[in-house]
């Protein structure tokens, strides 16, 4: 790991350091057998994947003992990166894609991640009761709430209700119109200078009725 993220994350306890070291090799490994990220992007992946991924913890700092699920999360981002800063947070990670989903699940399994766990399935077809859904541009807002809309608690203790987190790029005015009355849209650059985030938000929709 470079000075990139210590800049930003100057406080990672040695654990948190040897796993955000350790990461951008992992997925490189994992690269060269599955292609779960482009290859322009894995020679950037501490800033277009670390670091995008890390935004969200600028966003919010999860509470000991929050749920948080990942949907589409292809081989655990954001979610692997978000369980080494949190790690009394639980996160459960889902793909529909069973070979993403196994490296999602080799590189917790790598890094010790004791708070993650991994699912292939598809999310409409899930169970469960979770504070937040985060994801990383994985579909339409409108879509991605319908599906995902059981599977969150109304029984808020983070700083924010529950609701869902969503990595996005580019004009969302058209995407985020059937919520412009909830939504909350954070431009990353506020936080990372990098070129790579003048474009790149977080969309956040608090759960509603």
């Amino acid at each position: 790991m470079s000075s990139i993220t210590e800049k930003y994350f100057p406080d990672l306890t040695p654990f948190q350091y040897d796993c955000f070291s350790r990461l951008a090799e992992l997925y490189a490994d994992w690269n060269n057998k599955i292609n779960v990220i482009s290859r322009k992007d894995i020679e950037n992946f501490e800033v277009n994947h670390l670091l995008h991924s890390l935004s969200l913890a600028r966003f919010i700092s999860f509470e000991p003992a929050t749920n948080v699920i990942d949907i589409g999360t292809g081989g655990g981002l954001p979610g692997i990166p978000l369980a080494i800063m949190f790690p009394d947070v639980h996160f459960t990670l889902v793909d529909s894609i069973a070979k993403k989903v196994k490296v999602a699940s080799s590189i917790a399994g790598t890094l010790r991640l004791n708070n993650v766990r991994c699912l292939t399935a598809r999310s409409e077809n899930l169970m469960g009761s979770y504070d937040f859904v985060i994801c990383r541009a994985v579909t339409d807002m409108t879509r991605f709430v319908g599906q995902t809309h059981h599977l969150l608690t109304d029984k808020s203790h983070n700083r924010l209700p529950n609701g869902f987190i969503c990595l996005k790029g580019g004009d969302l005015e058209e995407e985020l119109t059937p919520f412009s009355n909830i939504a909350v849209v954070n431009n990353i650059s506020q936080w990372f200078t990098e070129p790579f985030f003048e474009t790149k938000k977080i969309v956040y929709l608090p759960l509603q009725g």
